[in-house]
């Protein structure tokens, strides 16, 4: 048995005829039911009924036909993996984005690098960190950018951005005007949070917890301008990356940038352990660290 019979009596049960399958692969139709034929003969079944108008699929054609079409797509994967060695001409892949990470960093790189390889297609996906880890461990994106830490036992990790969160309050807020403040000093405080399912709300939580006390969470979004605007209008408090603070007005809301102790918001891209990263998916990695590690 090779591919090619393989491939040959696909196209037959694609087309329910000989004729129409030897035209559609440019074949002669005596070749063609000769190699269908010799796979038959090959498995000790018989995989077509003929006796009909149309050529139909007999119950062992049809199983046949499932698993014909799993050893041509893992051909095809190997092909397209052997591929992906060459230049970086053409390629696709998917990116998964937590939105606040994606407005902090990434339109530049993701506009730079397509500047260089303009015919590499990346296909964006916007969820939260830990909705990201699980699209990756079901293999449905290639890589993805969230806070770290990450279980390193489940994915591969390139570190990209240290950053740290910043406080934000109203300007009519007790705190205002301080340069520094503990994270202590937040105890009775409304927090408003990412939502549960962004890796952001965790940090937040964690943090507060190792300082001895569970932060009162008032409101959660998925969305960082509407955190500010709630923070304007006097419902709580946040803790969000400096990168997205330095967008906030000063004349509307205080960012005090030194709390204690810091609260790290560290970026890395992650992908599936042992999984296979095409040559597309490792050129922009490897920009990516280019771009971070020049800022």
């Amino acid at each position: 048995m090779d591919l090619r019979q393989l491939s040959y009596f696909m196209a037959v049960a694609s087309h329910a005829s000989f004729s129409k399958a030897s035209e559609s692969i440019h074949l002669s139709q005596p070749t063609l039911s000769k190699m269908v034929k010799n796979l038959e003969e090959e498995l000790g079944v018989v995989l077509l009924n003929r006796s009909t108008r149309k050529v139909v699929l007999t119950e062992a054609g049809k199983v046949v036909q499932t698993h014909a079409q799993t050893i041509l797509n893992a051909m095809q994967n190997l092909l397209s993996a052997v591929a992906d060695l060459t230049e970086m001409r053409t390629g696709q892949f998917t990116l998964g984005l937590p939105p606040v990470i994606g407005a902090s960093f990434f339109p530049k790189v993701i506009s730079d690098f397509h500047q260089l390889y303009p015919d590499i297609r990346i296909q964006l996906v916007e969820e939260g960190g830990k909705r990201i880890e699980q699209l990756l461990l079901e293999g449905a994106i290639d890589l993805g950018v969230v806070v770290l830490p990450v279980d390193e036992r489940l994915f591969e990790i390139v570190p990209v951005v240290e950053r740290h969160l910043n406080l934000v309050v109203p300007l009519s807020h007790k705190l205002s005007g301080r340069e520094q403040v503990l994270l202590t000093d937040l105890r009775d405080e409304s927090f408003i949070l990412f939502h549960q399912e962004f890796n952001l709300h965790d940090r937040v939580k964690e943090a507060c917890v190792r300082e001895g006390f569970e932060p009162k969470v008032a409101y959660e979004s998925t969305q960082w301008d509407f955190i500010y605007e709630l923070v304007c209008a006097g419902e709580g408090i946040s803790l969000l990356p400096e990168t997205i603070c330095a967008k906030f007005d000063p004349g509307m809301v205080q960012v005090i940038h030194l709390i204690e102790p810091d609260i790290r918001w560290d970026l890395g891209i992650i992908w599936k352990k042992d999984g296979y990263v095409s040559h597309a998916a490792q050129g922009w990695i490897n920009f990516a660290q280019q771009v971070f590690g020049r800022a």
